[in-house]
């Protein structure tokens, strides 16, 4: 099977009609969907708001972001320091969220979003630029084609390194061919600042996906058949270097069942870290109510006891979803109890 060709065949349908199998029940934002096209929101396929993550002046790229929803959602909170990119590899998904750019421009105050056309396995790849290349040159060989995508790569890639805030996307890795996945994830890891932000909602499986249902392109294009195992999902991101991974989101009944094997929807959030500092002058408390926490790094967090952390752990655990489990002290002893609000000195008895 040709997964490429068959998502794109299957979504390059969902942009002309409407295809209520490609997406599950999400409860987004109403007073951010107030101001979209109906027809972007109808002709949206996900299973999760990865929007909701997404902070004023982030940068921010959309992964297969297919109409434009969650792009012009996140455009609405980035606000005029901000900026969005969408990179989708279908032609007619990138031609429906053009269509409505100058109108949502005007309603926003601003231009803030781009869209171009690339494959999220190779976020350095610019897909037009290689058709006018190819146009231009016809009858190239291979290697010369090969040759010209490094080029372009190194020179010119479609999203620089460390330039990104936060990647978001919505029910679009599951379908990419397994082989491209580590590649994928790596190069999420590449364009991201350190410091920066994922927030991937998606589906996963809680058992491995036979062959069989691997090979079945409507399951596979369906957002089924070639999602991520559970755990797995988590891993690769561990693997590709992230910390702080977590499921921020687990949907608890499935989307949908398939030869016994549960289909739900999921969002991963993680962090890229920063340079490692060497100083530990912050300190957080674990609250509990475990007798400790320990991290993907192997540090020990005991219940209660005072931990001596650098900058870089202390500002990304702070910025983390699991920052309510910390009492957080700065090296100015200014404690941070909920999310960085400082506590008020006091006098006399508590």
């Amino acid at each position: 099977m040709n997964t490429e060709s068959k998502v794109s065949e299957r979504y390059a349908e969902g942009a002309r009609e409407v295809q209520e199998s490609l997406c599950c029940p999400v409860d987004y934002d109403a007073a951010l969907l107030k101001i979209l096209p109906q027809e972007i929101i109808d002709k949206d396929y996900g299973c999760g708001d990865p929007s909701r993550y997404v902070k004023e002046g982030d940068t921010v790229l959309d992964l297969g972001s297919g109409g434009g929803k969650i792009c012009y959602m996140a455009a609405q909170l980035v606000g005029e320091n901000g900026h969005v990119i969408g990179v989708d590899m279908t032609d007619e998904m990138l031609a429906l969220a053009r269509k409505y750019q100058p109108e949502m421009a005007e309603k926003l105050g601003s231009d803030r979003l781009t869209f171009h056309k690339g494959y999220i396995q190779d976020l350095a790849l610019d897909l037009a630029a290689r058709e006018k290349h190819l146009a231009d040159n016809p009858g190239l060989e291979a290697g010369a084609i090969s040759a010209w995508e490094s080029e372009q790569k190194s020179k010119d890639p479609l999203i620089a390194d460390a330039t990104v805030d936060i990647v978001v996307s919505n029910c679009v890795l599951n379908l990419v061919d397994e082989k491209y996945r580590t590649q994928m994830i790596n190069d999420i890891f590449r364009v991201l600042k350190p410091g920066g932000r994922v927030a991937i909602s998606d589906i996963v499986s809680d058992g491995l996906v036979p062959q069989h249902l691997k090979e079945d392109a409507e399951l596979w294009s369906g957002c089924i058949s070639g999602a991520f195992q559970e755990q797995q999902f988590a891993q690769v991101f561990l693997d590709a270097g992230f910390a702080n991974v977590m499921y921020d989101k687990w949907d608890e009944e499935p989307w949908q069942v398939v030869e016994g094997i549960e289909f739900r929807s999921v969002t991963v959030t993680a962090v890229k870290p920063e340079a490692v500092a060497s100083d530990k002058t912050h300190s957080v408390i674990y609250r509990g109510p475990f007798a400790e926490l320990k991290d993907d790094e192997g540090a020990v967090y005991p219940r209660g006891v005072r931990t001596a952390v650098n900058k870089s752990v202390y500002d990304m655990l702070l910025a983390s979803a699991g920052k309510d489990s910390y009492i957080f002290i700065a090296a100015d002893n200014q404690s941070h109890l909920t999310g960085g609000e400082k506590s008020k000195g006091k006098s006399g008895c508590c």
